[in-house]
This record gives C-alpha cells, sequence and structure tokens, in this order.
C-alpha cells in the first residue's frame, strides 16, 4: 500500500508541476532541510504504521495531539519563533480538550506506546523542516514530491518481503487514499509557508472534530458530554491561536 499510495503521489505531484509550468515545479534550493525533511517524513510513517497496529486509535491520537506542544517547544531553537504565552495557554488548552476526547488516558506503557511517541517527535520535526523550507522559497509541490519519493524507495526495499495480492476494491481504497493524502500534505505545505509551526499544528486537531462527526453519523456513536467538551476546546484552542497571531502581527497604514 505504501508503495502504490507514494507511487500515485508522485504522479499527481509530476501532474501539479507540469500544469504549472512558471511555478518552481519540483526544484528546491533547502536540499539539506530537504534531506532532513524526507528522513523524519519516512520515520514518521513507519511509526505511525506500527503505533496504529499495536494501539487502539484513541492512545495514538492523543500522542498526535501533542504535536502542536512539541512544536511550540521546537519552534524557537529550531526556526526562531518562540511562541508568546498567550500561545502557549492556547495550545494548552487545546491538550486539555484532547484529554476530554479521552477520558480512559493511555492504557499502560507498551512498545506501541514508544512507537506513538516516535511518530509524534519525528512527524513533527517533518513539520518543522517544511516550516524552514517555506520561510526561504514556495515550493509546496516539491515539499510533497521527495518526501513520498524517499518513502516509496524505502517502502520498495521492503515490498519483497510483504507483498500480497490486492482486490480491486482495495486498490481503489488506494488510489482515493493517494489521492487525500496529496491533497493533505499539499494544503500543509502552504499553511506552513504562511503561520508559524505552533499555529499551523494545533489546527490539525480539529480532525478530533471529524472524528467525533463520522462516528456519529457512519457508526451511531452518540458523543459523551466529556467529548462535547473535549471538542468545543480543541476548536477554541485553533482559532485563539488564529486570532492571537493575527492580531500580534503589526499592523500597516497605507500612506495617503
Amino acid at each position: 500500500m505504501f508503495v502504490l499510495s507514494s507511487a500515485l503521489v508522485l504522479l499527481f505531484s509530476l501532474a501539479g508541476a507540469r500544469a504549472d509550468a512558471k511555478g518552481p515545479g519540483l526544484r528546491v534550493r533547502s536540499k539539506k532541510a530537504m534531506t532532513i525533511r524526507a528522513v523524519l517524513t519516512v520515520i514518521a510513517s513507519l511509526a505511525f504504521f506500527q503505533a496504529f497496529r499495536l494501539l487502539p486509535f484513541a492512545d495514538v491520537f492523543l500522542f498526535i495531539g501533542l504535536i502542536p506542544l512539541i512544536a511550540a517547544a521546537l519552534s524557537g531553537p529550531v526556526l526562531g519563533e518562540t511562541p508568546r504565552p498567550a500561545a502557549w495557554a492556547a495550545l494548552a488548552l487545546g491538550v486539555g480538550g484532547i484529554l476530554f476526547l479521552m477520558p480512559g488516558g493511555l492504557s499502560g506503557a507498551q512498545a506501541g506506546h514508544a512507537w506513538a511517541l516516535l511518530a509524534a517527535v519525528s512527524g513533527c520535526g517533518s513539520m518543522l523542516a517544511a516550516r524552514a523550507i517555506a520561510k526561504v522559497e514556495r515550493a509546496p509541490l516539491a515539499q510533497v514530491f521527495w518526501p513520498n519519493a524517499a518513502l516509496m524507495v524505502v517502502m520498495a526495499l521492503a515490498l519483497p518481503f510483504v507483498w500480497k495480492p490486492m482486490s480491486l476494491t482495495d486498490l481503489g481504497w488506494v488510489g482515493a487514499y493517494a489521492a487525500a493524502l496529496f491533497a493533505a500534505r499539499y494544503i500543509v505545505a502552504e499553511a506552513l509557508r504562511l503561520l508559524p509551526a505552533y499555529v499551523a499544528t494545533p489546527l490539525m486537531n480539529l480532525q478530533f472534530v471529524w472524528m467525533v462527526v463520522i462516528g456519529f453519523l457512519v457508526f451511531g456513536e452518540v458523543p459523551t458530554l466529556g467529548t462535547w467538551a473535549g471538542v468545543m476546546l480543541v476548536v477554541g484552542s485553533g482559532f485563539w491561536l488564529v486570532l492571537e497571531e493575527h492580531l500580534s502581527r503589526p499592523r500597516v497604514i497605507p500612506a495617503e
């Protein structure tokens, strides 16, 4: 699945570069940062796969919810984007909302939690590298292409040992997944260009809201009061960070 989905993402990226012939396409000047991003993307993908294999979804997503705090802690030394006190308060609010969404907490330390922590740290590192690249050049297609190319190469080496035939239905799901992955990574690359990492990453926690909505509409899971409280805190945290970032920007008064 990784090899096929990565290959499709590469094709989407190539098609996008061909359509935008005047843009930067797949070229990138920040080669060192892109190499770091590609390596961390491969590590995060493998670690998330292992974590989802060993842990319940709720436990893994709790670690994903910690990514904004990791980004906030590292944004200062890595990117020079130290969060302001109000931003730290908003981040804490969002983490509190995630804990509301998962009142049972972690089910005990085990190997899966180590994989999830590795995935969260490496995934956050990949986003910080993307932000570092985006601060000096706009190359969203390259930000999607090269990490997925690295992932495809690594997975292709393992493919002979794990290959199993796939049905047409499964192939269709892989195609849909690849299209969604391409769109998501392109949008994330652009978001990290326009927003500091500690602002962009908490907005990704809105995925918890989609989990609640899909669970209700598709599986008939009625949200508890704690779940609703968690959703409100997560959404409020994201909007607070965006508003705080907007209000803190210096205002330019047009010349008369």
